[in-house]
């Protein structure tokens, strides 16, 4: 079999059962799909915003942040983060994915271990198989699980990797207890905090933040392309941390820089957090709690999660991609999740709620999917 046929072989396969993934426009459809939960995505700082004539906002970084690409701004972004996010040093990378790669895979050796949660992002998994450590499942949100591995752990060095809010059922982790496990036992807590940065704790600070453990964690990683609606993401830690990652994490080191345009965005999207970041996530939490009051009593098989993210489980590629596309068809953006995002039998349809939505929209979804 020649490359070309093992390719059309692969596609065919995954057509044959309801996977096939394919990219379309969602400009004209009503938003429950998109990460952007405080809106802040829709606003054009650049637009909106005059530029201090003392910043130069160039198309590119040009390149590497260890050749031509590293800039003021840069260091002003991660002299914010330090500040809003309390803690010691931050460091800026492209994406979510390359931060959580790039963490792993450095400070992770082959005789370590790492305990992770079953529901992390594939962005850890990748992290984690490059790492060459050893990597072992606990059961998710189970700190009783994770404290019987721990109990049995050998390795000098061990890691313990969760996230704040998870991507798919919307749950929160039990930081608190979690933090205290690790604590006891002396090992490293690493908490990503993608879905849980602009959302949750003081003016979205995240979650290590309202429960005030910020100084309890070896590593946090805070994604900038959701609810701060732009684009990167960053490593908060002590400085110590940072200097390691810049003369040995690879994603950084070979990684163009993020644009100034970019950076700038999300400096503004954080400041806009700093004025009026309480508001919106109250008008976020309305939509939240409307959604919940109006699904609480009915079908079990919704997910009614405290966070933004819900979901309605429908069992089977085929009876979840009818329902999304006769909700496309309805002028609504909510996609199906299949496996192996999620396990057999919990295929979804994954919604998000924003402060944008009106009652009129979610009464309008609800119809579509009951």
């Amino acid at each position: 079999m020649n490359v070309w046929d093992r390719l059309e072989g692969k596609l065919q396969d995954r057509k044959s059962k309801n996977l096939y993934r394919s990219l379309f426009s969602n400009e004209s459809l009503i938003d429950f799909c998109s990460n952007d939960y405080l809106g802040l995505a829709r606003f054009s700082a650049s637009q909106h915003l005059e530029i201090p004539s003392h910043i130069h906002l160039k198309d590119g970084s040009t390149g590497s942040r260890l050749l031509s690409g590293h800039y003021e701004l840069l260091e002003e972004l991660e002299a914010t983060l330090c500040r809003f996010h309390k803690a010691d040093a931050a460091l800026v990378f492209n994406s979510g994915y390359t931060a959580n790669l790039g963490l792993i895979a450095t400070v992770c050796r082959k005789n370590d271990l790492i305990l992770y949660d079953e529901l992390v992002h594939a962005s850890i998994h990748d992290g984690m198989r490059m790492s060459q450590a050893e990597s072992i499942s606990f059961k998710h949100n189970d700190p009783n699980d994770l404290k019987d591995k721990l109990t049995k752990a050998t390795s000098k060095n061990v890691f313990v990797i969760i996230e704040a809010v998870y991507s798919m059922d919307g749950d929160v982790a039990p930081l608190v207890e979690i933090a205290e496990l690790c604590n006891k036992s002396g090992v490293n807590l690493i908490v990503d905090e993608a879905h849980s940065n602009g959302v949750i704790g003081p003016k979205g600070a995240g979650l290590c933040v309202l429960e005030g453990l910020e100084d309890a964690i070896f590593a946090r990683i805070y994604t900038f392309g959701k609810g701060i609606g732009s684009h990167g993401a960053a490593i908060l830690g002590k400085q110590l941390l940072k200097d390691y990652l810049i003369n040995f994490c690879r994603p950084l080191i070979f990684s163009t820089a993020p644009t100034p345009h970019c950076t700038w965005t999300t400096l503004q999207h954080y400041s806009t957090l700093q004025q009026d970041g309480e508001q919106r996530i109250q008008l976020l939490h309305k939509n939240i709690d409307y959604f919940r009051s109006k699904t609480n009593r009915s079908q079990e098989n919704f997910l009614n999660s405290h966070t933004a993210i819900q979901g309605v489980i429908i069992s089977g590629n085929e009876h979840v991609m009818e329902k999304a596309y006769q909700l496309k068809e309805a002028g609504i953006d909510a996609r199906p999740i299949r496996i192996p995002s999620v396990e057999k039998g919990k295929e979804r349809i994954r919604i998000c709620l924003h402060s944008f939505n009106t009652s009129e929209e979610i009464d309008q979804l609800l119809k579509v999917l009951k």
